[in-house]
């Protein structure tokens, strides 16, 4: 997968889960990252929070009141507290057995199986580079982010070995604006770009000419309106269409090099329909 994903010339389209499975596990659940991997998902998105005591788990929101029969923010609980709780399902019904997983317990499911990205997670780098080369999982695992060139330089040359990295860029707003800018100026070429926009026009086309002129990767999300150019665009919108596959041509004619999703299925029977995807 890394090989396609720095090969310029392939039309491989990598694939990655937004949460795992959660319409049928709980998401970033143990069996949510299982099920996507049965897929032949690329890449798994999981989210990142700290503990009291200083255990990386599994968990979106800062609160744990959505995704589990529990309360409260993860940051006051310690992780023994944490356990004394189970996840819900999406649909709100809590489960017998499942637990919020570490990151430990995550990646070492994922390790030599699925590329990983670790969202939520870039306060943690420190120790997330630390678990990584104990595990042995470094170069399978992401971060993204919307620092500049020279924070991110800065937090690198502190490890002798790094997670995978690209940018976030919300082109649509005038940070994410500057930041692309930061990378054309310094001719700084990142294994790819997650570009996010509200609307669709010049801002959202000029920003694909020059990633795709400069030799990048091009990241997409599906899983939201508000991050692919509005109702109508994303996976909800496939999922109900008469003809679920032209909503992703759409990005496929994009240009799009890896899409984000919460319809993982979907996608990939689109995906391999049409030879960009074995």
């Amino acid at each position: 997968i890394l090989a396609q994903i720095n090969d310029p010339n392939s039309e491989y389209v990598v694939v990655i889960s937004h949460r795992g499975d959660w319409r049928n596990y709980p998401e970033n659940s143990i069996p949510a990252i299982e099920s996507v991997i049965r897929m032949g998902v690329d890449m798994m998105e999981l989210d990142v929070k700290m503990t009291k005591d200083s255990v990386l788990v599994l968990c979106h929101d800062k609160k744990i009141d959505r995704t589990t029969n529990g309360k409260g923010r993860v940051c006051d609980m310690t992780y023994d507290s944490l356990m004394t709780f189970n996840l819900k399902r999406a649909h709100g019904v809590k489960t017998d057995t499942l637990k919020i997983p570490t990151l430990r317990e995550a990646l070492l499911v994922c390790k030599d199986r699925i590329l990983v990205n670790v969202d939520h997670a870039y306060p943690y780098y420190n120790e997330i580079v630390e678990l990584t080369e104990e595990l042995g999982v470094t170069g399978q695992v992401l971060m993204k982010g919307k620092s500049c060139i020279d924070k991110v330089n800065e937090d690198m040359s502190k490890h002798e070995n790094n997670l995978l990295y690209m940018p976030i860029i919300d082109i649509n707003k005038p940070q994410g604006q500057a930041l692309f800018a930061e990378y054309l100026e310094r001719g700084v070429v990142p294994m790819a770009f997650e570009v996010c926009w509200q609307k669709s026009g010049e801002e959202i086309d000029n920003c694909v000419a020059e990633i795709k002129k400069m030799g990048s990767k091009l990241w997409i999300n599906t899983f939201w309106p508000s991050v692919c150019g509005g109702f109508g665009n994303d996976d909800d919108a496939a999922y109900d269409a008469p003809d679920p596959f032209a909503v992703y041509k759409k990005y496929i004619d994009m240009g799009a090099d890896m899409i984000q999703t919460d319809r993982p299925q979907l996608l990939l029977e689109y995906l391999r329909s049409i030879g960009r995807h074995d």
